[in-house]
């Protein structure tokens, strides 16, 4: 049974270069490899357009098979053209997409857009002060209802990152994504300060949750207590 993945950079496998910096199905295969065999073609930069494009749609279907799941998870990038705007074009390519892997006799599953680290000023939203923006729009809203029109399962990442964001805090949240000092990272000598894409702790902690709403939603989910790897901190949110 497998587990494929379409997506942008916050789901896929970075180049090595950016090390530590990962998207969270790089981080889901020790969770399920025991249940299920990931197949990551998520790629940084892609939109629900330029995912078929370019073919990767094309070459994630020719993979899948009946009995196997289909997570897809786009926003980031489609948000940045006009003629993707949640309602129009991203709305209709998510049904496509959906209607394709059915007729594969696989399972899609629906993952609304992990959000971003975007605390601003404002009342607080927790105990542990800030308030986080709502950087994507509509577009995990249109996700929910694309899932409840055609009865797909959802994984509400969105919600989830969210609420993981506040009950860390401005500070302690940071840690999930990639922050460098100047002269900490090779790759980025001037030092970065990204809250898109995670760090090996921030991938592996959004990972955990999807294998356990995989398993809550009867696929492949969680391998056996103790048959995963050690030395996670996937499962501390």
């Amino acid at each position: 049974m497998k587990i494929l993945l379409a997506g942008d950079s916050t789901v896929a496998t970075c180049p090595t270069h950016e090390y530590p910096m990962s998207g969270w199905g790089a981080q889901l295969p020790p969770l399920v490899y025991s249940r299920a065999s990931v197949h990551n073609l998520a790629k940084g930069g892609a939109s629900t357009e330029s995912f078929r494009d370019e073919g990767l749609w094309a070459a994630l279907l020719a993979e899948a098979s009946e009995g196997d799941t289909v997570l897809i998870q786009f926003g980031h990038n489609d948000q940045k053209k006009q003629h993707l705007a949640a309602r129009t074009g991203y709305a209709a390519n998510l049904r496509t997409m959906v209607g394709e892997v059915r007729d594969r006799g696989a399972a899609p599953v629906l993952c609304t857009p992990v959000e971003r680290r975007h605390f601003v000023a404002g009342p607080p939203s927790s105990v542990r002060g800030g308030r986080l923006e709502d950087s994507l729009e509509d577009y995990p809203e249109v996700v929910r209802e694309i899932a409840l029109e055609l009865a797909v399962p959802l994984i509400d990442l969105n919600a989830w990152t969210r609420e993981l964001y506040l009950r860390r805090g401005r500070d302690g949240s940071e840690a999930l994504f990639c922050h460098f000092a100047p002269g900490e990272h090779a790759y980025w000598p001037d030092g970065l300060a990204d809250n898109t894409h995670f760090s090996q702790d921030g991938a592996a902690t959004v990972a955990a949750f999807v294998a356990g709403k995989l398993s809550g939603l009867g696929l492949p989910g969680p391998a056996p207590e103790g048959a995963a790897l050690t030395g996670t901190t996937a499962g501390r949110a």
